[in-house]
């Protein structure tokens, strides 16, 4: 299989659907026996598999984050073994001992971009701890790859952009972090349209995230938003619960290729 159309994402060619993994940590952002169902379907192994389909349906780029101790091994095996697809690395400090610690071990393991958790900007925001932010960031940007931030809220990019410190930005497109207006974990559809003006007032390149509502709108409608309404160079970032469907990976990159070879 051909790969799906590409774009040039700070200097790597990454194709416009990137592989997610918070099914494969049991983040599904519904319900404890969701995560509990994930957890237990995503064997090392099974993960291994999925990254091996997406690369047989034309995907070349995958996510995972740096804390899920059987997803971290997951990608060390992956990586070693050849795997093609190309990991961009989602780091948090919570297994290290410091944030440059954990940014060197991502680097280390072999990740082609990587990016602040979203949850660890979020607080930066809402703190508006600049100095904090520009540390890390100038440490990333020194390791030779590209450097990025996630974030839950349009206006925690938007302050990070003002900084001039990240290469490319990972907006979500619901506000569900610690920063929506009240309480609680929620996904509300009147987020999606400014996060979507957020990749396009963003010169920078972006990755989009969240664009199904884990799981809670149709897969080709999220898409065809999305690329309606992002930037022509931006990407998504989308996650597959194979228990579900079991050729998930492969009808996802089926619509995107529908959608992006017209």
């Amino acid at each position: 299989m051909s790969l799906l159309p590409t774009v040039d994402f700070c200097g790597l060619q990454v194709t416009r659907l990137i592989l997610g993994a918070n099914p494969f940590g049991g983040f599904s952002h519904q319900t404890a026996e969701r995560d509990a169902e994930m957890v237990a379907y995503y064997t090392p192994a099974r993960i291994r598999e999925t990254w091996l389909r997406a690369e047989a349906a034309g995907i070349n780029t995958m996510v995972t984050n740096n804390g899920t101790p059987h997803v971290l091994q997951a990608v060390a095996d992956y990586l070693g073994d050849g795997g093609r697809l190309q990991w961009i690395a989602q780091v948090n400090d919570s297994q290290c001992g410091s944030m440059e610690e954990a940014l060197d071990k991502a680097v280390a393991l072999g990740c082609k971009a990587l990016y602040l958790h979203g949850g660890v900007v979020d607080r930066l925001y809402k703190e508006r701890n600049e100095a904090v932010l520009r540390r890390w960031m100038a440490h990333a940007r020194s390791l030779g790859v590209p450097a990025g931030v996630a974030a839950h809220a349009p206006e925690a990019h938007y302050w990070v952009d003002s900084l001039d410190v990240a290469d490319f930005h990972v907006v979500c497109f619901f506000n569900c972090g610690s920063l929506h207006a009240g309480k609680g974990h929620r996904f509300r559809l009147a987020d999606v349209a400014p996060a979507a003006e957020c990749t396009r007032r963003i010169a920078r390149p972006c990755i989009a995230y969240k664009i199904m509502g884990a799981g809670r709108i149709d897969p080709l409608m999220a898409f065809e938003y999305a690329f309606e309404n992002i930037k022509p160079g931006d990407v998504v970032n989308v996650g597959i619960h194979r228990g579900d469907k079991d050729n998930m990976v492969e009808e996802n990159a089926a619509i995107v290729r529908s959608l992006l070879e017209q």
